[in-house]
């Protein structure tokens, strides 16, 4: 097979975007990082793409001067959509309407009137969430308020085709980045959701293409400017949990769940019985690479550990001494701290502590790590309580984290790993599809001791929280 050479990866995260040059088998060499910027409005709050599109180029020549990159490939996360002229260099961007930042409110009786054309749960794949969350949304928003500059779009793209489309030119669709709450399509059914028809969408959504497509090298105007490898193969994209799950899947992973720990607590199991998606659980269906529905539950961890940690040095780590001290006496955090119910319907804005208060950033630390364990179980557990669990993400960075989980977790088996690029490593494998083959390094975490009343105070929490399930 031909090798298929150094892959550029390009992750757009909610807060901060990575470019990573790749090996083929998704080892990551280098990665550059930046700030996702966001502008106030008018129309309303939005990424900076006209700022972001020169330190992608940039950054991409600079890796092309250190590395041998043959192909360029974006992940990203699925709650943006980006209308498009029929110009990728109009504006410095291509936009014809700028990328709306999904935690900005949308406007009052808005929701009124998107919810009745929303669909059933399964059109829509998760619960109406907060604030903008949600593509179809953010285009109705649009249609409504801005229909003169709605009706120049040329192409509605989900955040990786959007960076395919300016380096190609190719626009397409992809199956995971719209199976990933855009609310635009029926993953169990492989269809678009009524509210595309009913609004006249289809003209704006481009021809389908796997995630891994090769659509074709990059613009030779583009190349010849920022002084890119001619020769860059640029393929379709997808949704970043997706990807993250394709790590394992291309490994020989089944029946397992995953979860990703960042902001967003990320469950996902694959092969899940329909049926056991509660929409008001936090629980969402996904996609696949392939399309194949993925069961999801999430809450925003990263969100919750700030809340109740604080202020804490970098790279603080639990004093399991402390840690026993807040089980003993009770110390604990019942959700939910910020906007978003998680598991917890109707808790959100209603997190407390519950016990004697933590004492100091130290104890705040333990007991932040103690509830985003508890919660990690709890998305878990709403997937299926009795799968095999691999975690990880950015949470492993304190190892009494996943010992915690698992001990939550008793006679079910845990696994961490203990890689930091997941997400990259999925997408460059997904270049190299048949051409290149995956190795995962998974380990049980370290097993905890003297912490006998976990499994009392284990189920206490489950108590309180149950008026909110």
């Amino acid at each position: 097979m031909t090798d298929p050479g150094t892959v550029a990866v390009l992750d757009i995260g909610k807060s901060n975007i990575k470019l990573s040059a790749c090996t083929a088998l998704g080892e990551v060499l280098e990665t550059l990082t930046t700030q996702n910027p966001v502008l106030p409005g008018p129309p309303w709050q939005h990424h900076d793409l006209a700022s972001l599109n020169p330190w992608v180029m940039q950054s991409l020549a600079a890796l092309s001067r250190r590395h041998p990159l043959a192909r360029f490939i974006t992940s990203g996360h699925g709650s943006g959509g980006v209308l498009v002229g029929a110009d990728p260099d109009a504006h410095g961007d291509g936009c014809v309407l700028p990328m709306v930042d999904y935690e900005q409110p949308v406007p009052p009786g808005l929701n009124a009137a998107y919810i009745p054309l929303a669909g059933g749960f399964f059109d829509r794949g998760s619960a109406v969430m907060m604030a903008a969350t949600h593509t179809a949304r953010q285009m109705f928003w649009a249609k409504r308020d801005r229909p003169d500059q709605f009706a120049t779009a040329r192409w509605l793209l989900g955040v990786p085709q959007y960076w395919a489309w300016r380096l190609s030119g190719v626009a397409v669709s992809e199956v995971s980045i719209l199976g990933a709450q855009s609310h635009l399509w029926n993953v169990p059914h492989r269809r678009w959701a009524p509210i595309v028809t009913a609004q006249g969408w289809q003209a704006l959504l481009p021809p389908f293409a796997a995630a891994g497509a090769d659509l074709g090298p990059i613009r030779p105007a583009l190349a010849q400017h920022f002084g890119l490898p001619a020769d860059l193969r640029i393929h379709a994209g997808v949704h970043d949990s997706s990807a993250n799950f394709y790590r394992y899947q291309a490994a020989g992973l089944t029946d397992f769940c995953v979860v990703s720990t960042g902001t967003w607590i990320v469950a996902m199991a694959d092969k899940i019985t329909l049926p056991r998606l509660i929409e008001n659980r936090g629980m969402t269906c996904n996609a696949d690479i392939t399309g194949a529905a993925l069961g999801g539950a999430l809450t925003m961890g990263g969100r919750e550990y700030a809340a109740v940690a604080g202020d804490q040095p970098g790279g603080a780590l639990t004093d399991t001494d402390l840690l026993g001290r807040l089980i003993d006496q009770g110390t604990m955090a019942v959700p939910t701290f910020g906007a978003n119910d998680g598991q917890f319907p109707r808790s959100a804005g209603q997190g407390r502590i519950a016990g004697p208060p933590p004492e100091g950033p130290r104890q705040r630390h333990a007991l932040a790590v103690l509830y985003t364990a508890l919660l990690t179980v709890a998305c878990a557990d709403t997937l299926d309580p009795d799968r095999r669990l691999v975690l990880d993400g950015s949470f492993l960075r304190d190892p009494v984290f996943a010992s915690l989980v698992a001990a939550l977790r008793p006679g079910r088996e845990t696994l961490t790993n203990s890689e930091s690029y997941g997400i990259a490593a999925g997408a460059a494998l997904l270049c190299a599809q048949g051409r290149a083959g995956s190795t995962l390094h998974l380990a049980p975490p370290a097993r905890l001791s003297s912490l006998p009343g976990l499994s009392r105070y284990a189920a206490t929490w489950r108590h309180l929280t149950q008026g909110q399930t």
